[in-house]
């Protein structure tokens, strides 16, 4: 019998290839993409079933810590696990480090690795594939879950099945990387082929000992990061130096394309990466033209499209196959058999330096979150919205002075020693250098104006003196 599996969400990674929605900031697995939920909440949901999966681990980039806490929150995840990688080093100390914490706990444990960011819209066909994989899994198999192609796609990495292994897994022959069309094509006509999802089910005492034989220095420095790593409020932030000298690779370079005991497991169910727009134009409801349309959309003469407002009105008159998504602070207008270049526009966006490359007009924070509605000489104006029961720091500015307005919900205010409860339409103004807090102690969003002047507007003019987050 084997007790239940462990689930780890990876959501390390940025989703540039959907810039300008995804940024660094807030990558697409924190985004509703295909749905009400998000791909983070989604992929939790999938594993939810507490007679199959235990709680899930979620390994993170620390910048996300609060708003994965929150949407775990909100979908009421028991007890999720967050532990907070201080760089990116691709996926193989991230699963190492996963492993070590199951094995911690249960000697026996199996962990199910999963990216944030897959739409999967069938969840009993996941989990009935999970369950395919358990019997070779548990007899110390490396399982990963291959998806039965159903075009000759070009944007995937491709696994040659082989024997019979265990139950209904077969052992992995070969992995390929992205053929051309004329490869995949025979891929697709053997049968023999399947797409890497990306997904595993591994005993975490066998993936451990696999990356002691080909991939130890990641070992290594997973371990000490997790033996030397600190407990920050409800996360566990690995140690930063010692994880920094671990080999950025994924777990597919380190272990499972070097292993014997790697399998595949053919799974059935729908599955996409969202690598590109172009998945979500082909995973979205279609008009009679071969349109997608999200948000405020008027299509005249237009076919074969993605379009997608988050703000804007976006209006198209004779086109064919494009790409358009409107944010409050970009627009990209791409050909649709292109869109797997888009990381080359961000690429060219982060040399100049420009913001909107990683940061979205909308900047969250553990207490909620604040927009830039303009900016002059001297002065700019911010929305602020605060989250019931959320508080900014005690904190003051050096060279700003602030007005704050409330257009909704009420405000708990402390400047310099004073306290006072604001309602809507009231206002309250916090000179230069005065020691303040804001806080939201209703039941419903707390929206406020705030205008800043002074002589420098900067995020870094503020001296915290103390903060419910624990942020330094």
């Amino acid at each position: 019998m084997v007790a239940k599996i462990h689930p780890v969400i990876l959501s390390g990674g940025s989703g540039s290839r959907l810039w300008p929605l995804s940024r660094e900031s807030y990558p697409k697995q924190l985004l509703p993409l295909a749905g009400e939920k998000t791909m983070l909440q989604e992929t939790a949901l999938r594993v939810a079933n507490p007679d199959l999966f235990g709680p899930i681990t979620v390994v993170a980039n620390a910048e996300h810590r609060f708003v994965i806490a929150e949407q775990l929150r909100e979908i009421g995840a028991p007890a999720p696990r967050i532990v907070l990688e201080p760089s990116a080093r691709n996926t193989a100390p991230a699963v190492a480090t996963a492993a070590l914490l199951a094995r911690a706990s249960e000697p026996d444990a199996l962990i199910l690795v999963m990216p944030a960011d897959h739409l999967i819209p069938d969840p009993p066909a996941f989990v009935a594939a999970v369950r395919t994989g358990v019997e070779a899994a548990a007899a110390g198999q490396l399982v990963l879950f291959g998806i039965q192609p159903d075009s000759p796609a070009t944007g995937y990495g491709y696994i040659r099945a082989g024997e019979p292994a265990r139950g209904a897994a077969r052992r992995v022959e070969a992995f390929v990387e992205k053929p051309d069309l004329a490869t995949a094509e025979g891929y697709l006509a053997s049968g023999d082929y399947y797409w890497n999802s990306g997904i595993f089910l591994l005993p975490a005492a066998a993936v451990l000992e696999e990356l002691a034989l080909y991939a130890p220095e990641v070992l290594a420095a997973s371990r000490a990061a997790l033996e030397q790593a600190s407990t920050d409020l409800d996360f566990i932030r690995l140690d930063a130096d010692a994880f920094a000298a671990s080999p950025s690779i994924s777990i597919d370079y380190a272990v499972m394309e070097r292993t014997a005991r790697a399998c595949v497991v053919p799974a059935e169910f729908v599955w996409s990466d969202v690598g590109a727009w172009s998945a979500l134009w082909s995973l979205g409801q279609r008009d009679g033209s071969g349109n997608v349309a999200v948000g405020e959309v008027i299509a005249e003469d237009t076919q074969g499209s993605y379009l997608r407002s988050e703000g804007p009105l976006i209006a198209t008159l004779g086109v064919r196959d494009l790409i358009i998504v409107a944010t409050p602070d970009a627009v990209l207008v791409a050909d649709r058999a292109r869109d797997q270049q888009v990381k080359v526009l961000v690429d060219r966006l982060k040399a100049t330096n420009h913001d909107s490359a990683v940061q979205t007009r909308r900047v969250h924070r553990p207490w909620g979150w604040y927009e830039g509605l303009h900016a002059g000489d001297r002065f700019q104006v911010k929305r602020i919205t605060v989250n019931p029961g959320g508080k900014l720091s005690l904190q003051k500015h050096v060279h700003r002075a602030e007005h704050w307005v409330v257009v909704a919900g009420a405000a708990e205010v402390h400047v310099d020693g004073e306290h006072r409860l604001i309602g809507e339409n009231e206002s309250v103004y916090i000179p230069l250098g005065a020691k303040h807090r804001l806080g939201n102690p209703g039941t419903e969003p707390l929206i406020l104006i705030e205008v800043q002047s002074g002589a420098y507007l900067g995020e870094d003019d503020i001296v915290r003196f103390d903060d419910a987050y624990a942020r330094s």
